[in-house]
C-alpha cells in the first residue's frame, strides 16, 4: 500500500507521519506538495498536523484552497481512505468533507500531553484492530481542537455510528467530548489526537500504530486475492 503524506506551508507533523508509515507500519510513503494536482498512484491520504499558512483566518481555512485538495476531494469521493490529524482535521472540516467546525479551547490554551481515547466504533477501515470500547493512549498538541456542531448534526454522527474516538475525559470543550469522527461513507477520518506519535512503546505508546495497520488491513482484504 501506497500512502501520500501532503505537505503545506507550515505543516509541522509530516515528518512524524512519513516515517511512522515507513519505519514502524512499513509501506511505502511520499512527501506530496501542497502545489501539486494529482494523487494518482496512491492508496492512501494522509493529512498532518502543524499550521498550514500560519492558521491565519482560521485554521485549516485556506489550506482547502491548495491545489492538491481537489484531488484529496475527488480521492475520498472515490471512497479511498482519507486520514487527517489536528490541522488535517481542521481541513476537512473546512473542505466540506466532514461536518462541525472547531472552536479555541476551553480555558484558551495550548493542550500537549497524552490522553486516553475510548474506541467508540471498530467497524471502520481505521479501526477495525481496535475493541470496540477500549481506551487507549495517544497525545494530542493543539490549540484549536474544541469540536463544535449542531445537535441536530451531533444526532446524526451519534446515529450513523460516526463518532470514532471520545475522550475518557473531558480536555478541550468538545462536544459530547469528541476526538474522531468519520464521514458517513466511513472512509475519511478526522482526529485531534496525533496517532503517528504513538506507534512504538519508546514514544510512551503503541496504540496508535493499530489505526493504521487496520488501513493497510482494510486495503489488502480489498485488493489481494488468493486463488
Amino acid at each position: 500500500m501506497k500512502f501520500a503524506v501532503i505537505v503545506f506551508p507550515g505543516s509541522n507533523c509530516d515528518s512524524d507521519m512519513f516515517f511512522a508509515i515507513q519505519d514502524a507500519l512499513q509501506e511505502e510513503v511520499e512527501y506530496v506538495r501542497y502545489d501539486e494536482t494529482s494523487l494518482e498512484g496512491f492508496d492512501g491520504v494522509l493529512l498532518p498536523g502543524g499550521f498550514s499558512y500560519g492558521d491565519y483566518l482560521r485554521s485549516g481555512a485556506i489550506a482547502c484552497f491548495a491545489p492538491i485538495m481537489e484531488a484529496v476531494k475527488q480521492f475520498a469521493i472515490d471512497g479511498k481512505p482519507v486520514l487527517g490529524v489536528c490541522n488535517g482535521f481542521q481541513m476537512l472540516l473546512e473542505l466540506g468533507l466532514l461536518p462541525g467546525a472547531m472552536k479555541r479551547n476551553d480555558g484558551l490554551k495550548f493542550i500537549c500531553r497524552p490522553v486516553d481515547l475510548v474506541v467508540e466504533n471498530n467497524q471502520t477501515m481505521f479501526t477495525s484492530s481496535y475493541e470496540k470500547g477500549e481506551v487507549i493512549s495517544v497525545p494530542v498538541a493543539h490549540g484549536e481542537g474544541n469540536y463544535e456542531c449542531d445537535e441536530a448534526t451531533l444526532a446524526t454522527l451519534e446515529e450513523n455510528n460516526q463518532v470514532v474516538f471520545r475522550y475518557k475525559e473531558a480536555i478541550n470543550g468538545s462536544k459530547a467530548n469528541i476526538a474522531g469522527i468519520t464521514n458517513e461513507q466511513g472512509n475519511v477520518l478526522g482526529m485531534m489526537p496525533h496517532p503517528e506519535r504513538a506507534v512504538e512503546k519508546l514514544l510512551g505508546s503503541a496504540d496508535g500504530l493499530r489505526l493504521f495497520q487496520s488501513i493497510v488491513r482494510n486495503w489488502r482484504e480489498s485488493h489481494v486475492t488468493t486463488s
